[in-house]
Formats: structure tokens, sequence, C-alpha cells
């Protein structure tokens, strides 16, 4: 069930919603719950038994790991850990990753005259997002940083909550932990804080990301023969803003969602396209992905307390580790690995912090947001080919102009969108919008949510109802 379709605005969110608000309090798990495995069994079909059972499976092991009332030595608990880690990243690996590595293996078997069968998969949505809830859960406890749920329906509104389900933000398990009890009063007021910023992350993605998808893929799906200078730079500018609208929509409206339902889930952008560094990019871009790695990959790795080589080598495997968590293609994985390696020379260099005179900090965030920009031709492109080829005429101007085909699908309405919405991404750093939207009550604050609700929401909704949309970005992860 898509974000925006309207059986999923007109319908689910609506009924949802007024369950929630007419309800007992005690009832808003279980209503959560039910509402949230109907969402995903509508999208998944038969691989929300795989759901079903990862959550059985991380309900029971979390009992066994709490220290404060498991029979098991730490040893032992360490072990069960472990072990059930391994089969979360196992179901991963196999779901998500078996046509992959497969098909390399036949690559590799055809080079002495063999073959290997390769594997078709279908991907389960959202496995990639409910796989790190599922260990962040276990590690948390483990570490007594929080108790294990008790009751199961909490666990599955938890785990299996619809605003954050198929595409984030990662919800660690000590950030809502303590919002689990339905110690709830002001339903009201969370639904009069979360309906802007669910109005806004819908707008982003209706009217500024639709609009740009069909430039995006024109552009990327030209040929090599046929690409120009103007052609790699329009569709590397116009993915960065697709990418960040439709994904930072999505954040908003799971945000807001989650808001309405009475969680407050955490932030996943901070106006990423101003940073000055790209260390500080990755303090703004998918900041849940980000906080995630730190404290369960990167921390437990020794970040860098054991000198710089170490600190060369966490780094290395995390940004591996973030690129092949995308997809199975080696674009994700060599994207990772440029972002890896900007982040070591940046270290290195001694570069990682902004510079303190204006005109060295706007010249750092120019050329910070160009090897952005850079690196997401790697994130889009349908292979290192087609990758390599738009990079390398990014490289070398020309004057072939948009050809035939890029011109007449950048018109006038969607040049309109790509100026408006590059002239937002080079807005100062603050305010972050959602948050500004959600909790100011300044002027500034005032106008931009009437601005959304009486202008952005309508004209939304009328390019929904003439089936101008499509599926997030994020959920193909």
């Amino acid at each position: 069930m898509n974000f925006v379709s309207p059986l999923f605005l007109w319908y689910f969110v609506p009924v949802v919603l007024l369950a929630v608000l007419v309800t007992p309090r005690g009832w808003r798990n279980g209503v959560v719950a039910v509402a949230s495995l109907v969402f995903y069994a509508a999208g998944a079909g038969p691989t929300t038994l795989l759901l079903l059972c990862s959550m059985a499976i991380n309900y029971l092991a979390g009992m066994i790991l709490e220290p404060e009332r498991s029979r098991l030595a730490a040893s032992d608990r360490r072990v069960v850990l472990a072990g059930v880690i391994a089969i979360n990243l196992a179901a991963l690996v196999v779901w998500k990753y078996a046509g992959f590595l497969t098909q390399q293996a036949d690559s590799i078997a055809k080079l002495f005259g063999g073959g290997v069968e390769v594997a078709q998969v279908a991907l389960p949505i959202g496995i990639s997002f409910y796989t790190f809830h599922h260990i962040s859960y276990l590690v948390d406890i483990h570490r007594g940083e929080r108790k294990a749920a008790r009751n199961p329906v909490a666990f599955i509104a938890y785990i299996a909550m619809f605003p954050q389900l198929v595409a984030g933000p990662i919800v660690r398990y000590r950030e809502i932990a303590d919002q689990l009890p339905q110690l709830r009063y002001h339903r009201l007021d969370d639904f009069a804080a979360g309906f802007p910023r669910f109005a806004l992350g819908l707008s982003k993605k209706v009217i500024v990301a639709d609009q740009l998808g069909p430039v995006v893929a024109t552009c990327f799906d030209t040929a090599p023969h046929d690409m120009t200078f103007g052609i790699a730079w329009v569709g590397a500018i116009a993915y960065t803003l697709q990418l960040y609208f439709d994904f930072s929509g999505y954040s908003d409206m799971a945000i807001g969602l989650g808001r309405m339902l009475g969680f407050r889930l955490p932030e996943n952008f901070a106006r990423p396209y101003s940073s000055v560094t790209v260390t500080e990019f990755w303090r703004r871009w998918h900041m849940s992905l980000s906080r995630w790695f730190r404290d369960y990959v990167y921390i437990p790795l020794g970040g860098n307390r054991h000198g710089v080589a170490k600190t060369y080598r966490n780094l290395g495997i995390v940004f591996v580790l973030t690129g092949f968590w995308h997809g199975a293609n080696w674009t994700f994985l060599v994207w990772g690995l440029y972002h890896g390696a900007l982040l070591v020379i940046e270290r290195g260099l001694d570069t990682g912090k902004a510079p303190a005179v204006p005109l060295h900090r706007l010249l750092r965030r120019a050329s910070t947001l160009l090897l952005v920009v850079f690196g997401w031709v790697l994130f889009r492109a349908p292979d290192l080919g087609q990758a390599l080829v738009m990079m390398g005429h990014m490289l070398i101007p020309d004057f072939s102009g948009l050809g035939d085909v890029v011109g007449p699908t950048l018109n006038n309405q969607r040049t309109l969108v790509l100026l408006l919405a590059l002239l937002i991404v080079l807005m100062p750093a603050r305010p972050a919008t959602g948050r500004f939207l959600e909790s100011a009550r300044t002027r500034p604050a005032i106008a931009l949510r009437a601005g959304v609700m009486l202008i952005g929401l309508p004209y939304a909704a009328i390019l929904l109802a003439s089936g101008t949309f499509s599926p997030f970005l994020y959920y193909q992860f």
C-alpha cells in the first residue's frame, strides 16, 4: 500500500486515526499493531509470514537476553545475542542478496566453462528496516539500556508500526521504549502537531519529487553515445533534488503520522545539502541510519579510539555496509566506498570541521554539495558502466546541449519546479523545516503552516486525484 495512493490517504489513514482517537487509551498499541499488519500484508502478501516469524523469534530472544530476568550467564547471553543477530542477518542476505551473490558466482563459473543457477527471490518490502529494528532491540536489551517488551502487542506496534515500517526512519528501541506504555493524554494536540508535518511531506513528494522523476529517468536512460555534459549535469542535479524531496517527504509523512498516533519518531533529515563538510552531511542525511551504524557497528569496532589506521578501517567497514545495505548492486558498494574515501580524506587533511570565515564556509558548502551530487550518479545509475559514462561527461564540458529527448522533457513547469527546489535546498542551514513547522510558534512558522495547509496540501490532492504520483524511491530498499 503506497503512502500516496488514494486507498491509503482517503480510507486507511482516516479509519486508523479515528480508531485511535475514539478508543480507550489502553487500546492504542493494539490498533496500531493490527493496522500495521494489515498495511504490510496489503503490499507484501505471502512474505508477511517472514515478518511474523522474525518478530516471534526476536520477541522470545529479548526475554532471554534481559540481564535482570535471564538465568543464563553473561557469556551464554552473548552467544544467544550473536546467534539471533546471525539469524536476522541471514534472512536479510537470503532474501535481499541471494540473486546478486548467485549472479556473481555464475559470472565467475562461466570463466571456467561452468555455470550457477541465478536465484530469483522477491524482495520483501521493508526487510532492511525491520531487520535493523530487531537488532537494535536485542542489543539495547543485552546492554541493559532498556527492558524487554513484556507485552507482545506493544512489541508488534514497535517493529511493524506502519508509518516507518517500509522506509524508516530507523527507530532504535531505546528511542521508543518509554513511549510504548500507553500514557498519552493529549490526543488532539498530537493530531494538531502531526497533521501539518504529514501535509508537508505529502507536498514535497507529490509537488516536487514526482515532477522531477521524468527528467531524471530520461537523463539516466540516455544512451552513452547521446550523453552530453548538459544531460549528465541536469540528470545529476534533478536526481539530487528528487531523492531529497522524495525521501525527506516520506520521513515527514512518517513522523507526522507517528505523532498523530501518539509516538514521537526520530528526525531523519536536517537540511543535509547545506552541509559544509561531508562529515556534516552524514550527520544531516538519513540521520537514523547514520546513528544506527555509529552505535551498533562503528563504536563496537573501536570507533576512533585506537589510532588513525583502525579509525580509517572502521570508517571503511561502515561505508561498505552502508552501500550494500541500500541494495544488491556494485553501484551501491562503490557509492559507499566513495563516501568512505571522502571522510578518510577529510580526516587525513583535518578538514572535517567547518571553517569560521563566511567566505570559506560558502566555498566549502559549494564543494561539498558538488561532491555529493557527483556521488548520487553512482546511487541512481542502473550499472557502473552507465555511471562512469555520466560521470565522465560531467567532468568534460561540451556545447551539445540537452538533445532532442531531454530538452522536451524538461518543460517550463518542470524547469520551474527544479529551480524552486534548488533555491530551497540552497537556503541557510537553519531552521530545519520539519521541526520548525511542527513546533515553532513564531510568525514565520505560522505562515509556513498556513502555506502548507492552504496551498501545498490542496494542490498535492489535485495531483493525486489526476493520478500524478509514483512509489517512494526508498521502497526498493
